[in-house]
């Protein structure tokens, strides 16, 4: 096993859940984390306090969807730090209608561009520092919705997962060689801030036999750990029990739906 010790991550959705933690457990290993995500006051707190337990922060509020966004911050961190080694493509985002019947082509293209375009215009932009080295290591938080989609993510987010999951084994299978690892962590049903926007948010009995933040964070310090020659390539992270969702589904089913549809028994 080795360590992270010297080497520049960039993480986004950084400023809270599974972001915050992974950045979190990586800075506590002796990397420099860069700190994305929307709001800039919740990234300097998360900085305060990797700077407290002794690790080295910098926060950058983009963003992730604006490529020239995207750009600016990689000048930033080039010009105040060097060549990415990390990206840890954790920013994530879901509808609040889940049923395709009614959803807004607004609302799943916003979801299309946080889980998708968002990773690929990261990654298209950390590459020259990786490829340019033979080394580097990309990990994106997909979701298990990616291979079993339901009305609990819904039809944008399911979908929206399943092509991320997709874009990084494509880059697995073109670049392994030029020592790239491309790394997908598909968690479970998982107690992070997406579950209050869910049609009926979770309660607290129920979120605590659910994935943790820092569930999530464990398995991207593990991959981004092991030795440069090993690559997981896919590693799911889900909940010992399962809990029955019917009635969640059934209430997703009808978010947003228009005044006049009539649910059907």
């Amino acid at each position: 096993m080795t360590t992270s010790a010297g080497r520049i991550a960039l993480i986004t959705g950084a400023g809270s859940g599974m972001g915050l933690e992974t950045a979190r457990l990586l800075a506590r290993d002796g990397a420099t984390v860069v700190l994305v995500g929307r709001r800039q006051e919740a990234l300097d707190k998360v900085a305060a306090t990797i700077h407290e337990e002794g690790g080295t922060a910098l926060a950058l509020a983009a963003d992730i969807t604006d490529s020239a966004d995207v750009t600016r911050v990689l000048d930033r961190v080039h010009a105040d730090l060097g060549p990415v080694d990390i990206l840890v493509n954790n920013a994530g985002s879901a509808s609040t209608v889940l049923n395709p019947q009614w959803l807004p082509h607004d609302e799943w293209r916003q979801v299309l561009d946080v889980n998708l375009t968002a990773v690929f215009q990261l990654t298209q932009a950390v590459l020259p520092d990786m490829l340019g080295r033979d080394t580097g290591t990309i990990v994106t938080v997909s979701s298990l919705a990616a291979v079993n989609p339901n009305l609990l993510g819904g039809a944008a987010y399911g979908a929206a997962k399943a092509g991320v999951r997709n874009f990084m084994t494509f880059l697995h299978n073109t670049f392994r060689n030029q020592g790239l690892r491309a790394i997908t962590v598909l968690p479970g049903e998982a107690d992070t801030p997406i579950l209050d926007n869910r049609a009926r948010p979770p309660a607290a009995a129920e979120r605590a036999h659910m994935v943790q933040p820092e569930d999530v964070a464990e398995a991207v310090r593990l991959a981004v750990a092991l030795p440069q020659r090993v690559v997981l390539q896919e590693i799911v992270v889900a909940p010992t029990r399962q809990r029955d969702t019917s009635a969640d589904l059934e209430i997703s089913r009808w978010a947003g739906a228009p005044a006049d549809a009539t649910p059907r028994p």
